[in-house]
Order: C-alpha cells, then sequence, then structure tokens
C-alpha cells in the first residue's frame, strides 16, 4: 500500500461512517433495545450483544456489496425499501413512545432462551439496522461500485475500508448494548425514563424522515 493511498482508504472509511452511525444511533438504539428486553443475566446480554452485533454486520455487509443487485432481481426500487421500512420504524417508534410510564423496562428475570431467540428479530432488525440503515448502505454500496469499477489498484483497498467503516459501527454498537445496563443506573429512574422517551421520539422522527425521502424519490422519478 502506497502512502497516496492512505487518503481515499480513509476517505471511504470515514464517509460509511459517517453516513450510518446517524441512523443506526446506537446510544438511542441501545435505550429500546434495553427497555424491551428488560432483565437479564450478564452472561445472556454479552451473548445477546455479540449476536446483534454479527447480524448488523451481516446486514450492512451484504447491503452495501449486494443491495442493489437484490433490489434488481426483485424488481424493487430503493424508494419502496425507503417507503415501507418508513412505516415500520415510525409504528415502532409510535408504539415505544406511548408506552406508559411505568412499564418501560421489566423487572422479572427473562428466560435467556426467549431472549436470544430474538436477537434477529426485532433486536436487530428493525430496532438496531433498519430499513433506513439498508437504504443507507445500498446507496452507499451504489456509490462504491461505480469507484471499484474503475480499473485502479484502490478498488480493493477502498471496498476493504469501507468494509472496516462498518466494523466499527458494529463495534460501537456492541458496547453500547453490552453496557446499556450500567448507563441506565447511573441515570436514574427519572434519566432513565427522560433518554428513553427522547430516544422513541428520534426514532419516530427518523422514520418518518425515511418515508419522506421514499415519497420525494419516488415523485422524482414520476416527473421524468
Amino acid at each position: 500500500m502506497l502512502l497516496a493511498d492512505i487518503p481515499a482508504i480513509a476517505k471511504a472509511t470515514f464517509l460509511v461512517l459517517a453516513a450510518l452511525f446517524p441512523i443506526v444511533n446506537p446510544l438511542g438504539s441501545a435505550a429500546i433495545f434495553l427497555n424491551l428486553v428488560g432483565a437479564v443475566d450478564a452472561d445472556t446480554n454479552r451473548i445477546l450483544s455479540r449476536k446483534i452485533a454479527i447480524y448488523s454486520f451481516s446486514i450492512l455487509v451484504v447491503s452495501l456489496i449486494c443491495g442493489v443487485e437484490i433490489l434488481s432481481f426483485f424488481g424493487i426500487s430503493i424508494y419502496a425499501v425507503q417507503i415501507g421500512g418508513g412505516l415500520i420504524v415510525t409504528s415502532t417508534g409510535w408504539t415505544l413512545l406511548n408506552r406508559p410510564s411505568g412499564g418501560q423496562t421489566p423487572t422479572g428475570k427473562v428466560a435467556p432462551r426467549d431472549v436470544l431467540r430474538n436477537a434477529f428479530y426485532p433486536y436487530t432488525l428493525p430496532i438496531t439496522v433498519g430499513p433506513g440503515s439498508i437504504s443507507v448502505a445500498i446507496t452507499l454500496g451504489a456509490h462504491l461500485t461505480a469507484s471499484l469499477r474503475v480499473h485502479s489498484i484502490l478498488s480493493p483497498l477502498v471496498l476493504i475500508s469501507a468494509l472496516a467503516g462498518i466494523v466499527l459501527i458494529c463495534a460501537i454498537i456492541y458496547f453500547c448494548y453490552l453496557y446499556a445496563g450500567r448507563a441506565t443506573k447511573a441515570l436514574g429512574t427519572t434519566g432513565t425514563e427522560v433518554f428513553m422517551r427522547m430516544s422513541s421520539f428520534i426514532l419516530l422522527c427518523i422514520g418518518i424522515q425515511i418515508l419522506c425521502s421514499g415519497v420525494r424519490t419516488y415523485l422524482a422519478t414520476m416527473q421524468r
């Protein structure tokens, strides 16, 4: 690897990280995750956090590399993913926002098998990596694919650096979920309640934004 390659590699890594971090929102997702999971032992929480990080990595990588081809194969447009996904995220945010104040975090122990069974759905999809993240990853993939098809020595390095950005996102997800319980204890009951409501509201707004983006893209195609 030449020193001249470093700026392009760093740019691709930062592009993926900067584009995915706001929509994934690991801190807000961790609060929602804790609200849904309830009281679990440390070992189960560690396994669950690792599973979610791995599932998130798999979804984002597939979306980044193969997303455009998969959508083309099924005849699905990106705006359809955005509209459908936006409705799901909006519905989830609305449901969490309107939960009774006393029922955010179940106090009873939950069976590890029941918790781990839900590692992919709904803890990973759509809570952690939802339609918004998938559509962003697909868009990034389309952008990077154009660069990768240029015959240059940088192509594999750009791809690897893009994957490195996803690895960083998933590492942040893992640690946020792993230490979500400790953060809740530090915030206290009132602080957790406020943070949970804010996270749910942000999730609701993200869903509406994804929906609006899909509608706007659809209307733009109608005007062509």
